[in-house]
């Protein structure tokens, strides 16, 4: 098995030392399953495509009725057309 050399920071040292204690049987056991499991995240492919959409459609619902009064003037206002 290859061997890998690491230079941590203090504080993340202190975690992986917190969470070897806690969840792990080694430090080594520790190492490999959170490279494993950062390395599958890191690549992992969901298989869904990200369907493209359209800029209007997509603000559709933020956007009001043009054919709609937006300051809901009244009827008998100077400013109506």
């Amino acid at each position: 098995m290859p061997t890998v050399e690491v230079s941590l920071p203090e504080d993340v040292f202190t975690q992986l030392e917190r969470m070897t204690e806690d969840e792990f049987v080694s430090r080594e056991a520790a190492v490999e399953e959170l490279l494993s499991k950062g390395l599958d995240a890191y690549t992992r492919n969901t298989g869904e495509e990200v369907a493209e959409t359209d800029m209007a459609e997509e603000y559709a619902d933020d956007m009001f009725d043009t054919a709609e009064d937006p300051g809901m003037r009244e009827e008998d206002d100077d400013y109506s057309f």
